[in-house]
């Protein structure tokens, strides 16, 4: 019977594990190409946004004499022309109010609900579930036809009370499932010491479960206010002032007439929307990176 040489098999092992990187042409192939064509990818759109933003026309249509991946000549007029001729300060901020508003709403009844179903164990608890997560999967298409009509008869429509009491009806479903997972991940010998003291349900939850919920409440917080951000059909039924519109609908309906695309300006308008969703995801990476980890350990 051959005997095996440990030594042998740990070099073994180790030519197959990190060791396996130290050759410079591995390197290239395993780590630096794909992280490379995954960042063109990624930030390629950015960049062909801000280009055309500070473009001037004449560079947009002849691309005999200019490139189309370069500035030859930048100008901030498209810029200024979507600040100061347009309703654009005003869309960004009244989407910035329906967003805020309609998130917070939908963190407060997806807390109470989430932390209803995982931690008060009531019979049938995880049929509840299943159905909150099933009413995120109906698609906003068919829902706004109904929602539509209960805000004409509340008379809503055409403000933002139309978006921000609306936009819930998607959001709750999703952050609930969300905190859900979280949640349930939290010990419950915590929950228990804290009742056995004396403390109430509502003490448990805002002294013990929220705060080491807080990177699980920041990502749901995240994703709520980047679906609102960027919601199109509900914004684009329900609203029809221009004063009153959000972002991406307002750069829609208002920066092209018939057939004439205003394209520095529509540019211009999709970079500076989505650069508040940027900084939101730059500060509180952190926090979601660790809500997509997991939670308290025991």
């Amino acid at each position: 019977m051959a005997l095996i040489d440990p030594k042998a098999n740990a070099a073994g092992d180790d030519e197959g594990g990190m060791t396996y990187l130290q050759s410079m042409p591995r390197r290239v192939v395993t780590i630096y190409v794909p992280l490379a064509i995954f960042v063109v990818v990624l930030l390629f759109p950015f960049y062909w946004m801000t280009i055309t933003a500070i473009k001037p026309n004449a560079e947009m249509t002849s691309y005999d004499t200019s490139s189309p991946f370069w500035v030859v000549h930048p100008t901030l007029q498209n810029i200024r022309y979507l600040l100061f001729e347009t309703s654009y300060p005003g869309w960004l901020l009244n989407t910035t109010i329906i967003s805020v508003a309609a998130t917070v709403l939908s963190l407060v009844a997806a807390v109470l609900a989430s932390y209803a179903i995982e931690r008060l164990r009531f019979s049938g608890s995880r049929q509840v579930g299943l159905a909150v997560f099933l009413a995120y999967l109906v698609p906003p298409s068919i829902l706004f036809i109904p929602l539509s009509v209960m805000v004409f008869n509340l008379g809503l429509y055409d403000t933002p009370f139309a978006l921000i009491l609306t936009y819930p009806t998607f959001l709750v479903p999703f952050c609930t499932w969300l905190l859900m997972g979280y949640f349930r991940s939290i010990p419950f010998e915590l929950e228990e010491c804290a009742l056995i003291d004396g403390a109430s349900r509502w003490q448990v939850l805002t002294k013990i479960v929220l705060p080491l919920s807080v990177p699980g409440l920041i990502s749901a917080g995240i994703f709520a206010f980047t679906l609102s951000w960027n919601e199109f059909i509900y914004a684009l039924t329900f609203i029809q002032s221009s004063e009153n519109k959000t972002v991406p609908v307002g750069v829609l309906t208002e920066l092209v007439r018939s057939d004439v695309y205003e394209w520095g300006s529509l540019m211009a308008g999709a970079l500076i929307g989505s650069l508040p969703v940027v900084i939101l995801y730059s500060f509180f990476v952190e926090h979601y990176v660790s809500s997509m980890t997991g939670a308290v350990k025991e």
